[in-house]
C-alpha cells in the first residue's frame, strides 16, 4: 500500500511542479485539509474537526516537499500519516516564526501560490492544478468506494437499531459513534424527526423524540474523501398519498442522474431537474433546496446552479435528497436509500 501511495505522490508531485512551471511560482503552500489530504494520497492533518486546516502544512518546490509542523505533531504525522515523499520541518510550538524564517529561506522573494493565500507574495491556485484535484486516480477511486461502503453500513446500522423514543440527539449521536467505529470522522450528522422534518431544509439535531419517522444525513469523511448520503426511518406502513409521493421523488431524482453523463455540464444537469419538478407539478421546488453538485476532497467542491458551467464527472457526482416537503420524509421501508 505504501509504494501505491509513493507512486500517487509522486505523479501529484509532477502536477504541482508543472504548475510551478506555468505561473513562474517558486513554491506551492497547501494550508487547507482538502488539499493536505490531496496532496498526501489521503494524509490527515485534522485534529480539530471543524477546522478547515489542520496541525500541519506543505510546501513543495521544483526540488522537495516539506511537511511544516510542530514538535508536538511531527512523529504522529510521520508515524501514521505521511508516504515518504516527504521531507519534516520541525518549528518549536511556541515558535511560529521559525516556520515562517524557513518558508522565507526557502522561498526568498519569489511568489508562492496557496490554496489560502495569506501573505502579499501568494497567489491562489490556476485552474489546471484544481482541475486535477478533482479528477481522480484510480487509487483514489479505490478509496472512495470504502468510503462510501462503510458510510452506508453506518447508516444502515444506526437506522434499523433506532426507536420512535429516541431522541434526535440520540439518533445523531449514534450516527457519529457508527462513524467513529469504521474509522470515519462524523463532518456533518443532520436529523430531524418526525415534527420537524416537513419545517426545515438542514434540520440540526435537537432533544425532541423522532416519532413514528425522521431523516438522517451523513457527510462522512475518509482519507479525505466525503460520502454524501441521506436515508430515513419510517416506524410502521405508509398511507397510498405518502407512497405515491415516495414515487415522484425518486423519479424527480432519477432524471437528474441518469442526465449525469461525463461533458455535461452541471447548469444543465439542474436546468435537466427543474423541469422535471415542473412536470410532476412542483415549480417552486428547484428553489427550496441545494440540487446537489460535485464532492470529493470537500463535502461540496461546486454546488449546481443556474450559472454553473463545470462540467459533471461522473464519478464525481452527487445529489442531494430531492425537494418535495411531503416527499422527503418517507420511506416505504424501515431503511431506505434516496
Amino acid at each position: 500500500m505504501i509504494n501505491s501511495l509513493n507512486q500517487e505522490v509522486d505523479l501529484k508531485l509532477e502536477f504541482i511542479r508543472k504548475a510551478l512551471t506555468e505561473t513562474k511560482a517558486v513554491a506551492l503552500r497547501l494550508r487547507g485539509t482538502d488539499w493536505f489530504a490531496w496532496a498526501t494520497a489521503g494524509g490527515s492533518h485534522t485534529v480539530l474537526l471543524t477546522a478547515e486546516t489542520g496541525v500541519a502544512e506543505l510546501l513543495i518546490t521544483a526540488e522537495t516537499a516539506w511537511v511544516l509542523t510542530d514538535e508536538i505533531e511531527a512523529q504522529r504525522l510521520q508515524d501514521e500519516e505521511l508516504p515518504t515523499n516527504f521531507q519534516m520541518h520541525i518549528y518549536p510550538w511556541a515558535d511560529v516564526a521559525q516556520r515562517e524564517a524557513f518558508v522565507k529561506e526557502i522561498t526568498g522573494d519569489g511568489n508562492v501560490m496557496s490554496d489560502r493565500p495569506i501573505y502579499p507574495k501568494e497567489t491562489p491556485i490556476i485552474a489546471s492544478l484544481q482541475s486535477r484535484k478533482q479528477t481522480m486516480m484510480s487509487s483514489e477511486l479505490e478509496r472512495y468506494r470504502r468510503v462510501g461502503s462503510l458510510a452506508s453500513e453506518a447508516m444502515t446500522e444506526v437506522l434499523s437499531a433506532a426507536k420512535p423514543t429516541w431522541t434526535e440527539y440520540q439518533l445523531a449521536g449514534a450516527g457519529a459513534e457508527a462513524l467513529w467505529a469504521r474509522g470515519l470522522h462524523p463532518a456533518l450528522t443532520l436529523v430531524a424527526g418526525e415534527r420537524r422534518l416537513p419545517l426545515y431544509r438542514h434540520a440540526t439535531a435537537t432533544a425532541e423524540q423522532i416519532g413514528r419517522q425522521a431523516m438522517l444525513v451523513f457527510c462522512a469523511r475518509g482519507w479525505g474523501l466525503y460520502a454524501n448520503l441521506t436515508r430515513f426511518v419510517c416506524f410502521g406502513s405508509l398511507a397510498e398519498k405518502d407512497a405515491q409521493l415516495h414515487r415522484q421523488v425518486r423519479e424527480i431524482e432519477a432524471a437528474g442522474l441518469n442526465f449525469c453523463q461525463p461533458g455535461v455540464s452541471l447548469n444543465a444537469v439542474y436546468d435537466t431537474l427543474k423541469t422535471t419538478y415542473e412536470q410532476h407539478g412542483y415549480p417552486q421546488a428547484i428553489r427550496e433546496h441545494h440540487q446537489g453538485g460535485t464532492t470529493g476532497y470537500l463535502a461540496r467542491e461546486v454546488v449546481a446552479n443556474p450559472a454553473t458551467s463545470d462540467i459533471a464527472f461522473l464519478r464525481k457526482m452527487r445529489y442531494d435528497v430531492t425537494d418535495l416537503n411531503e416527499v422527503k420524509n418517507i420511506e416505504p421501508e424501515n431503511v431506505m436509500q434516496l
